[in-house]
């Protein structure tokens, strides 16, 4: 029986090229599909984003920055008292604080009225508008018409007399004492020209008017 294939039809005398041809096609395909896979998507055109510089960004603080207290007033000064003849060289300011921890302080009881040491508005002397107008005019009093006594002037006495004094809702000088004292005669003298000061405008404490304490250091010295 004669074969009816055409022998020029016959594809097996090419299988060897059609596999060869199969396998470049197919290694081309693989080496296509790696080489799409490998490019990445450029954000050039939207910017890099970075999360964490932008968390990282600064917030403006937006709360009230507090003042820091002032600081404590310094420690008063003393008046120094000298013979008629000697002028006083240095102006001393005069602070409404309190007396040194080392004092012995006798204080009243006070029943009625409440005495304070520093007030949102300070008690004025007769002609001043602020507190330092009216520290150096009490300074200034004081050293103007306190006299040295003549019997301490002739026993060489000398030292230094802390006295305390209110200045009342009324603007009166009262409640004038001996925190620490030297002598009876100077004692005296420093309790007697205290008590003379003239009129204070009052001080007030949230508008209304108060009773405020001053201490003031009187020193008696001898040229």
């Amino acid at each position: 029986m004669e074969p009816k294939k055409n022998p020029n039809v016959d594809l097996e005398k090419k299988r060897g090229l059609y596999i060869q041809i199969g396998l470049v096609v197919a290694l081309l395909v693989v080496l296509g599909a790696f080489e799409y896979r490998s490019y990445e998507r450029g954000n050039s055109s939207l910017g890099d984003f970075n999360l964490e510089a932008d968390w990282e960004e600064e917030i403006e603080n937006t709360f009230r920055e507090e003042k820091p207290p002032p600081p404590p007033p310094p420690p008063p000064d003393e008046i120094v008292i000298v013979e008629n003849e000697e002028e006083i060289e240095n102006e001393i300011e005069i602070e409404e604080t309190e007396s040194d921890e080392d004092l012995e302080i006798e204080e009243e009881e006070e029943t009625t009225d409440e005495v304070f040491v520093t007030v949102e508005e300070m008690p004025r002397f007769k002609g001043c508008v602020d507190d330092q107008c009216t520290q150096t005019e009490i300074m200034r009093y004081i050293a103007k018409n306190t006299k040295y006594p003549p019997i301490a002037k002739e026993n060489n006495i000398t030292g230094r007399v802390f006295v305390s004094f209110v200045v009342d809702k009324t603007g009166n000088v009262t409640k004038v004492k001996i925190l620490r004292g030297v002598d009876k005669y100077l004692d005296a003298e420093a309790v007697r020209v205290v008590q003379s000061m003239p009129k204070f405008k009052p001080g007030k404490q949230r508008g209304k008017a108060v009773n405020v304490q001053y201490n003031v250091p009187i020193n008696f010295k001898l040229s």
